[in-house]
C-alpha cells in the first residue's frame, strides 16, 4: 500500500466520526425540522398532511409572534447599551490591582449560577409584597420607586432584563478582559512614549486589540436574545397575559402546551434564519468597521 493511500486512509478515518455525528445531531434534525415545519404535525399523530407554507404565513400574521420577536429586541439592545459598560470594567480589572483575581471572580460568580436558582433568587427579590428590593426602596425613602415588578405589563420586560444582565454582562467582561490581556505591552509603552493619553490607548490600541471579543460578544447577544427562554419562562410563565413572552416561550407552547408541532417548527425555522441572516450583516459591519 503506497504512502498516499494510507494517508487517506488515516484522514478518512479521522474526520469519519465527526461527520457521522454532524449528520446525525445536524443535518439530519434540521432537515426533518424543515419537514415538520410544512405539515399540520401535531406531535403524537403516526400520520400527518402536508400544507406548504401555511405555517410560515400563519407565523407571520399572528400577532403573538410579533409581540414575542419585540421583547426580543428589547432584551438584544440593553445589552448591547451595556457593552461599553462592560468594556471599561474589563479595562478598569485589567489594572493592577489589589485583589484583582477576588474582583474577577466576584463579576464571574453570576454566569455559573444555575438558572433556575438565578430565577427563584430574583423572584424573590422582586416580591411586591415583602420582596427586600421594595422594602430596600422604603427604607430609603423612594417609596415611590416601589413597583410590581412581576406583574405590572410595563415593568415586568425590564424586571427580566435587568436579571439577563446580571447573569451575562459578568462572563462578557471576562471575555473582554482577556482579549485585553492579548494586547502586548509595547504597544501601550510606545503609546505612552509618543505622549498619548488613557482615552488614545484605549481608542487606537484598545478596542482594535479586541475587535474580534466584541464581533464575538455582540453575536452571543443576538443569539442570547433571540434564544431567550429560561428567565421568562421560570419567573413569569411569559405574563402577565402575553406581556413577556418571548419568541422561544411562545414557540415551546405552541408545540407542548397547543399540539401544533408543524407551526412550532416553522418558528424555529424562522428563528434560525433570523439568527444567520443577523451574523451576516454582524459580521459585515465589523469587517466594514475593520477595514
Amino acid at each position: 500500500m503506497s504512502y498516499t493511500i494510507q494517508k487517506k486512509i488515516v484522514i478518512f478515518t479521522f474526520l469519519l466520526i465527526p461527520i457521522s455525528l454532524l449528520l446525525l445531531f445536524l443535518i439530519y434534525p434540521t432537515i426533518r425540522l424543515f419537514q415538520f415545519s410544512l405539515t399540520d404535525w401535531n406531535g403524537m399523530s403516526k400520520s400527518f398532511n402536508y400544507v406548504g407554507f401555511d405555517n410560515f404565513v400563519q407565523a407571520f400574521q399572528t400577532p403573538e409572534v410579533w409581540k414575542a420577536l419585540s421583547n426580543n429586541l428589547l432584551y438584544f439592545i440593553v445589552h448591547v447599551i451595556f457593552i461599553p459598560l462592560e468594556i471599561m470594567i474589563a479595562v478598569y480589572l485589567n489594572q493592577k490591582l489589589r485583589a484583582s483575581n477576588f474582583f474577577r471572580t466576584i463579576v464571574f460568580m453570576p454566569y455559573i449560577i444555575n438558572g433556575v436558582a438565578v430565577a427563584y433568587i430574583f423572584t424573590y427579590l422582586y416580591n411586591p409584597l415583602n420582596g427586600p428590593l421594595n422594602e430596600l426602596l422604603s427604607v430609603v425613602g423612594l417609596e415611590s420607586l416601589t413597583q410590581k415588578w412581576l406583574s405590572d405589563t410595563d415593568v415586568v420586560n425590564y424586571s427580566l432584563i435587568a436579571v439577563s444582565l446580571w447573569r451575562f454582562s459578568g462572563f462578557h467582561v471576562i471575555l473582554f478582559l482577556a482579549g485585553l490581556q492579548s494586547i502586548p505591552n509595547d504597544l501601550y509603552e510606545a503609546a505612552t512614549v509618543d505622549g498619548a493619553g488613557a482615552l488614545h490607548k484605549f481608542r487606537h490600541i484598545s478596542v482594535p486589540g479586541i475587535i474580534l471579543v466584541i464581533d464575538l460578544v455582540l453575536f452571543l447577544n443576538i443569539r442570547g436574545a433571540l434564544q431567550v427562554f429560561d428567565i421568562p419562562f421560570l419567573m413569569t410563565q411569559g405574563g402577565p397575559g402575553t406581556a413577556s413572552t418571548t419568541f422561544t416561550v411562545y414557540t415551546l407552547e405552541t408545540a407542548f402546551k397547543f399540539n401544533n408541532y408543524g407551526l412550532a417548527s416553522a418558528l424555529a425555522i424562522i428563528l434560525m434564519v433570523i439568527i444567520i441572516a443577523m451574523s451576516i450583516v454582524q459580521k459585515q459591519l465589523i469587517k466594514v468597521k475593520g477595514d
